[in-house]
């Protein structure tokens, strides 16, 4: 730790500068993570990657097609129950799409997200729990 002067009007105070003011400015530096701006994208990478208009998909989750496209966008919070429509629609279940989001916003925190079950987690159940064959082929492949 290093002190160093600072003046406030006109008087000068000595401040302690080291490794905790920069872990400070660093998490000050941090973007704010919008959730619903996560999820639209979330949303809309997998309506593209099947190559599906937005049209198509709000016809199928019958949600107007501006709503979605707000969504999309994270102009709105989408509730539960459209995400679930929606979800459907594109023939990818919420519990995928919302792990997906939740990757996202770990690595936007600076949060490491592991690829597989930790060992011991494996080992303390008895089992070899390999979660990845759960997701459809490409689902994960856009956060990383």
């Amino acid at each position: 730790m290093v002190k160093q002067p600072v003046s406030v009007n006109g008087v000068v105070r000595w401040k302690d500068v080291g490794l905790a003011d920069q872990t400070q400015s660093e998490q000050k530096e941090r973007k704010m993570v919008v959730l619903r701006h996560e999820i639209g994208d979330v949303l809309r990478d997998v309506r593209q990657r099947q190559g599906r208009t937005l049209r198509e998909v709000s016809h199928s989750a019958r949600v107007s097609l501006g709503y979605l496209s707000e969504v999309e966008r994270g102009q709105k919070e989408a509730s539960s129950e459209l995400l679930s429509s929606i979800c459907t629609a594109l023939d990818v279940p919420l519990s995928h799409m919302l792990r997906e989001v939740s990757d996202r916003v770990a690595v936007a925190e600076g949060v490491a997200v592991p690829d597989t079950v930790p060992q011991e987690f494996s080992q303390r159940y008895g089992r070899d729990l390999d979660l990845t064959d759960d997701f459809p082929q490409g689902m994960l492949s856009g956060a990383r």
